[in-house]
């Protein structure tokens, strides 16, 4: 994660143990948004509902999904999400609704409007799915949460340029 700057959007992807689809969530959308030329307008993070992997780097299968398909995500460490996250953040994705549930009990009400599905910015097929969790599954469960990101990941962005445009307007 990047130093933040106060006009940045800041999004944090957010899974139950912060090793495969959160950091794969992270390393998709900052890469999205380096392609758009706008890595300078965001921050990104990733962090877990649980702390079962704190410190540690994203499963050995979620990196070698992503880097088959030139995301790189080895600079990542599990963070648990912090109190503070839920008013810093702009945007909380969580994966999956069990992980939605856990953030809306822990957010204050006035942050309340910030957490959502990943999946929710998705226009194709998977569109308003969950992401399944692939930890205990083969190495296509990474391929499979990798599609679904990538989809979501553009519709995110889509709709954050429609809302900074009317909101420059």
């Amino acid at each position: 994660m990047k130093p933040e700057s106060k006009n940045q959007i800041k999004v944090l992807f957010v899974c139950m143990g912060n090793i495969c689809r959160s950091p794969t969530a992270d390393a998709v959308f900052r890469h999205t948004v380096r392609k758009a030329n706008l890595h300078h307008a965001f921050l990104v993070d990733s962090a877990g509902t649980h702390a079962y992997h704190v410190g540690d780097p994203p499963d050995r299968r979620a990196q070698s999904s992503a880097l088959k398909r030139g995301y790189q995500m080895d600079d990542l460490r599990a963070r648990k999400v912090h109190p503070e996250d839920f008013a810093k953040f702009d945007y909380i994705l969580a994966m999956d609704n069990e992980n939605l549930s856990l953030l809306q009990q822990r957010c204050p009400d006035q942050f309340s409007h910030k957490l959502e599905l990943m999946m929710r910015y998705s226009a194709g097929i998977y569109s308003n799915h969950e992401v399944p969790d692939p930890y205990f599954g083969g190495d296509q469960g990474f391929e499979i949460v990798l599609d679904m990101i990538e989809e979501a990941s553009l519709g995110l962005l889509e709709h954050i340029r429609g809302r900074k445009i009317q909101n420059d307007s």
